[in-house]
């Protein structure tokens, strides 16, 4: 198979594509450092628990860091996840047009090779997540029992976005884990919110594989909701602006993050204006603008941060 054809349809033109090493492409591929998106999207409520935590404990000087080793950690635990779940997905993958060039159906990587992979990328998230307090640990390796089990719901349930939900938004219990030590009714609100969130986006992404899932019996909210889809992402992005407002009172922020969650209501609400579900491109394109949104908010839950810090 030659390299071209072994591009996921849905990831070309990038850097992996172009000026990684060939025999390094497979990996990179499981790891999905061609689509970074997913990455980002699980950073974000890392960092907005981080900056709502500081701005709680009214001290930005391990925020910096612990911005970082959160941007480290997203990427390589998203890359675990993913490698994961191309394991045991492939035989499924093998039947979706999308992503039936991926390196295990595709035959780039054995399933051993990936599983090596997994190993290696899961130690240096432990590594990373070894840098902070006993308590966030612990708090980080409560969340693998979720991530072990995800890639199974879409076979039982017409929500594997819910598990998927509670997997991406474990990052907003991360934050007060790591700065404060523990985690308050502020960080499970913005858990709540995240969760929403979460599934509204990744109906968004399902509704590319609709048809595919639909004749091989894969279940999801895309397949579920269906010309609903729009009604329901006013549902679920709304009791996620709610419930991250909800986070923001208990928090006691001030006007910053305010902003920061009208910004990321108002982007919510023009992906719900632009989407069309009948268009695979389209989906993709709102799908990726999340991290805008996310960033938009984390902007705004930063500068309060170091408002009430004084700085």
């Amino acid at each position: 198979m030659s390299d071209a054809s072994a591009r996921v349809a849905d990831a070309t033109g990038n850097w992996v594509d172009t000026r990684a090493p060939s025999w390094s492409r497979p990996y990179l591929r499981l790891s999905r450092l061609d689509r970074p998106i997913g990455s980002w999207l699980l950073l974000m409520p890392c960092w907005w628990s981080a900056a709502l935590a500081a701005a709680v404990a009214h001290d930005v000087s391990q925020l910096p860091s612990v911005i970082v080793l959160f941007f480290i950690g997203a990427f390589v635990m998203r890359g675990a996840g993913c490698t994961w779940n191309d394991i045991t997905d492939r035989d499924l993958d093998a039947r979706v047009e999308r992503t039936r060039s991926r390196p295990i159906p595709a035959g780039q990587v054995s399933v051993k090779q990936a599983f090596v992979f997994l190993v290696a990328q899961a130690l240096v998230g432990l590594a990373v997540l070894l840098q902070f307090n006993r308590f966030a640990v612990a708090t980080g390796l409560a969340s693998l029992l979720i991530v072990a089990i995800y890639p199974f719901m879409k076979r039982i349930t017409w929500w594997p976005q819910i598990v998927l939900g509670l997997a991406f938004s474990w990052g907003a219990l991360m934050g007060f884990a790591v700065v404060l030590g523990r985690i308050d009714a502020a960080a499970l609100a913005l858990y709540a919110g995240s969760i929403a969130w979460v599934i509204g986006y990744d109906t968004i992404y399902a509704h590319q594989d609709a048809e595919d899932d639909a004749l091989i019996g894969i279940k999801s909210t895309a397949r579920l909701f269906g010309a609903r889809t729009h009604q329901a992402l006013v549902v679920l992005y709304s009791l996620a602006v709610v419930l991250i407002g909800v986070a923001l009172v208990l928090a006691g922020v001030r006007w910053p993050a305010w902003i920061g969650l009208a910004a990321f209501a108002l982007h919510l609400a023009w992906q719900i204006t632009r989407l069309d579900i009948k268009d695979p491109a389209r989906c993709l394109r709102i799908f990726k603008s999340n991290r805008d949104a996310g960033l938009l908010l984390f902007a705004g839950l930063l500068s309060d941060a170091v408002m009430r810090a004084g700085v």
